[in-house]
Order: C-alpha cells, then sequence, then structure tokens
C-alpha cells in the first residue's frame, strides 16, 4: 500500500467515528500503541515544541523508513499511532512528497487545543526532515 493509500485509509477510520468519538477513538489507539524502549526516550529523539513529550526514533532499512515512537498525552498518542501507521515503511521521496495539509484537512487535529496542534505539527516536519536526511545520504 503506498502512502495516499494509507493516509485515506487512516483518516476514514478517523473520520468515520462520530464526532463525539473521536477523542475515545484517539485514546484507544494511543493505547494500543507499541511504547518505545525507554533507552530511545532522549533528547536526541525528542520533539521539540509539543506540550506533552513525544519522541520519534527513525531506522532507515532497505531503501524505506520505519518510525518508533512514543507521547505521554493519551490523545496525543492516538494521533501519533495514526502518523506513523502513515509513514511507516515509505521510502523518503513518498514521506516528502505528502503534503502536511492532510492533517487540518481531514480534521484529525481541528479539535485539538493550538499548543497541541502546533505540536502535532512539529512532529510531522520532524519526520520529514528524518526523510531529507535519509534521501541525502541514500544518494552518496
Amino acid at each position: 500500500m503506498n502512502i495516499l493509500e494509507k493516509k485515506e485509509n487512516a483518516l476514514k477510520a478517523f473520520v468515520s467515528q462520530e464526532k463525539d468519538n473521536r477523542y475515545r477513538y484517539l485514546i484507544n489507539l494511543g493505547r494500543e500503541f507499541n511504547s518505545l524502549d525507554e533507552s530511545l526516550k532522549i533528547d536526541k529523539y525528542k520533539i521539540d515544541g509539543c506540550q506533552s513529550q513525544v519522541w520519534i526514533f527513525p531506522e532507515f532499512k532497505d531503501g524505506l523508513l520505519y518510525f518508533q515512537a512514543e507521547a505521554e498525552a493519551a490523545i496525543v498518542k492516538g494521533v501519533v499511532a495514526i502518523l506513523m501507521d502513515i509513514y511507516n515503511g515509505n521510502t523518503p521521496e513518498e514521506i516528502l512528497s505528502l503534503p502536511i495539509e492532510f492533517l487540518t484537512e481531514s480534521g484529525l487535529i481541528a479539535n485539538l487545543s493550538m499548543t497541541r496542534s502546533n505540536g502535532i505539527m512539529q512532529v510531522v516536519k520532524q519526520i520529514k526532515m528524518y526523510a531529507l536526511v535519509f534521501k541525502a545520504m541514500s544518494k552518496k
């Protein structure tokens, strides 16, 4: 499945929830999401600009990027789980091609506080930064 199909599937699952149940849906996703190993919860992988603490650890294998992540706040962890479903297992080029606007267009972050919304945007920007770095490294 390509990144656009992953995005569409993840967002369909989110928007199919009744508006009143969307927070509960995110919290449940966060509960089911695998936690990041404690040894990787270091400043190097911490996302600046998030209200709650969020870490993203990137791995580049066979030309594809994979991420492990953790967030302390339940709702943020649910959003991060959705992002990991979308971005994991794609090439750097695919990751860079997905516009960040899908977060606002889908309503995924519409009901979050401004600081949480900004934090989620920082998570996506960091994922794209990792993609840029690994893209450059793979061309050497």
